[in-house]
């Protein structure tokens, strides 16, 4: 599959507008990181553009989130990708780089972006890796990123640092597809 294909198949089973840009938001970090790691971009990429494919069907029902992206992914996509978002949701222990890297990437688009949110501008292009470091010692702000699955980054050699920084540039190279 390649990326047009899954960007028709996202946008086929995934209705929240939201949604779709925390899966672009994602998608360009898991590429940033593969570039990083000198790692295949491509499946990188789609293993962030794809992990939530099936929230719509399984947003009421989390304990089969990732299996059915998996379903609707058979026969369509590596073995790798499917690897990677069934441990993105904790359906299996993350082993590899991109599975650790996919677990960690998941709540911090959606850290960034609520830091780009709290800006008078709302704009990613005022955010900086200083201003991430201090919010996330802040209990209160976006409480539904997980920290401890965040600063799992440190399982693929990168602290907390240096995460936030690969995924801060990730992010503003596409802020204008996803309106920040």
């Amino acid at each position: 599959m390649n990326r047009e294909e899954a960007l028709i198949l996202l946008r086929t089973h995934v209705s929240n507008k939201n949604l779709i840009n925390h899966c672009l938001a994602c998608e360009a970090i898991m590429r940033k990181l593969a570039k990083h790691f000198g790692e295949d971009e491509e499946v990188w990429g789609l293993a962030g553009l794809l992990h939530d494919l099936d929230y719509d069907y399984t947003k009421d029902k989390p304990e089969e989130h990732g299996l059915k992206s998996v379903e609707i992914l058979n026969g369509k996509v590596c073995d790798e990708i499917k690897n990677a978002i069934l441990a993105h949701c904790e359906k299996k222990t993350p082993e590899t780089t991109m599975e650790k890297a996919l677990y960690a990437v998941d709540p911090t688009s959606g850290f960034i972006v609520a830091a780009a949110l709290i800006r008078p501008e709302k704009k990613l292009e005022v955010v900086d890796v200083p201003f991430l470091l201090n919010r996330f010692k802040e209990k209160g702000f976006a409480k539904g990123a997980n920290r401890e699955q965040m600063k799992s980054c440190e399982n693929i050699g990168l602290s907390l640092e240096e995460f936030y920084t690969l995924a801060l540039e990730a992010m503003k190279e596409i802020s204008d597809k996803i309106g920040l």
